[in-house]
């Protein structure tokens, strides 16, 4: 149960305010369409991220666009890029969710976040795993398995998958020994 001392009432339409913007809604119309055409010039690097960057210039910190960023770098291989936006994506996710800054300092009782129809939460889990993964991919193993251990902890029945990323890790330390 969440310790967050708000009426419930208000908590359900926050939830439905971000729920609306994590899938695009609040975005403004000329921010929509830089991401449109961000992803229909995706083979042209340049051009593609120049149109992430505005963007981002009409709608900082926006759930959609950092997105939009986390997924061109992500696949265009650019890892510490994609940490970066994952970092921003965890401390903008904390916030909504009304949890501590830090994610090492979350705790299960902070939000439902074993449950998929509570999307808050969802997005901190998603946020989590992908900068687990990002770190480990960047040979950062330890912050990696941190982090992973922490999903485990968040959520003990892993509906987000986590374990396998911590079989990962177990694989690559025994290798590396």
């Amino acid at each position: 149960m969440p310790t967050d001392a708000r009426p419930s009432s208000q908590t359900a339409i926050e939830d439905a305010l971000l729920a609306d913007a994590l899938l695009g809604g609040g975005l403004p119309e000329e921010a929509e369409h830089h991401l449109w055409q961000a992803s229909q010039s995706y083979h042209f690097d340049e051009v593609a991220e120049g149109h992430l960057k505005e963007a981002e210039a009409l709608a900082p910190d926006h759930a959609a666009v950092l997105i939009g960023f986390y997924r061109f770098y992500f696949y265009k291989g650019r890892l510490a890029d994609a940490l970066r936006i994952a970092k921003r994506c965890l401390a903008k996710a904390a916030v909504e969710n009304h949890l501590p800054p830090h994610w090492r300092d979350v705790r299960p009782e902070h939000a439902e976040f074993g449950s998929f129809d509570h999307m808050l939460p969802r997005f901190f889990m998603f946020t989590l795993k992908g900068y687990a993964y990002l770190q480990m991919r960047l040979g950062n193993l330890v912050e990696g398995r941190l982090a992973v251990q922490k999903l485990l902890d968040l959520d003990p029945s892993d509906k987000i998958g986590a374990r396998v990323l911590l079989e990962v890790v177990d694989r690559v330390e025994l290798d590396d020994e």
